[in-house]
């Protein structure tokens, strides 16, 4: 879900047991629960009072769909419609739509991003990323324009990093570093994240949306995510994500920090999908 946290993932802390950091996607698919195929729907609003440039109001929502499994690889979809009222200036209304592809093993990656603000587009990318052979990362871009390119250290692509995630967690760690490259922005960047991981939680949640299936039988944990532009060097994140995550990927109470402002999101819808056939 990491479109969230540019409008769909930072200065290396390295916090994180390296071991951990270093196991690929498919070992890690094998050690936590099959992450659910689902539907979710986040209503947007602005946190009151944020900050001195805070617009005047603001709110939107979230589509994200999820489906897939460690065998067959997962697919995201996502749209966020955001519609902010700058204080003096002409309302803003800017629309995120992507589509991702990730292969179980967490070594390829296929992405197509298109976004418009107020009905014209603001930016078209579509290309693919893959892990070479010694472990950095190969991408290829169609738009915003041809063109190859690559980076030396490892990355985690956005599913990867969820499952790493959750894989820190699972073993009482409190933090997890590391570079993710999701085709946002232009295509060319990755970030750093540092990722904070509270105490697990287990239990029916007090929104009733969530109350579906077994979901108050699976663990979840507060996580705070921050994310520092990998070139910029900077000691203060770009944005920050807060959210409750479940072992099985699913995700809810967010919170969504650009700095000069803040939105909360909150699940108002909830479907799990039919799972993805069994792996041979």
């Amino acid at each position: 879900m990491r479109q969230l946290f540019n409008g769909y993932v930072i200065a290396s802390f390295m916090m994180m047991a390296p071991a951990a950091l270093a196991a690929p996607a498919a070992a890690l698919a094998t050690r936590i629960m099959p992450l659910a195929a689902h539907q979710a729907v986040y209503d947007l609003a602005l946190v009151p009072g944020t900050g001195p440039q805070s617009p005047a109001g603001a709110r939107g929502r979230i589509v994200y769909r999820f489906t897939g499994s460690s065998c067959l690889g997962y697919q995201s979809q996502y749209r966020q419609m955001t519609q902010i009222e700058p204080s003096g200036a002409s309302t803003r209304l800017s629309d995120v739509v992507s589509d991702t592809f990730e292969d179980g093993n967490g070594k390829s990656f296929r992405f197509k991003l298109h976004s418009t603000i107020n009905d014209r587009t603001d930016q078209e990318i579509d290309g693919s990323a893959r892990v070479g052979t010694k472990g950095g990362v190969d991408v290829t871009l169609q738009s915003p324009k041809p063109e190859q390119f690559g980076f030396k250290q490892d990355v985690l692509f956005p599913t990867g990093h969820i499952q790493h995630i959750i894989a820190a967690a699972l073993a009482g760690q409190k933090t997890l570093s590391a570079r993710i490259y999701d085709g946002s922005e232009t295509g060319r960047k990755t970030y750093d994240t540092f990722t904070v991981i509270g105490k697990v939680k287990v239990g029916k949640a007090a929104n009733k949306v969530a109350q579906i299936g077994d979901l108050a039988s699976v663990p979840r944990w507060p996580v705070t995510v921050s994310y520092f532009d990998h070139e910029s060097h900077k000691d203060k994140p770009d944005y920050v994500l807060s959210f409750d995550l479940y072992e099985n990927g699913i995700s809810r109470r967010l919170k969504l920090d650009y700095g000069t402002f803040a939105f909360t999101g909150t699940l108002v819808h909830l479907k799990l999908l039919p799972p993805a056939a069994p792996c041979p």
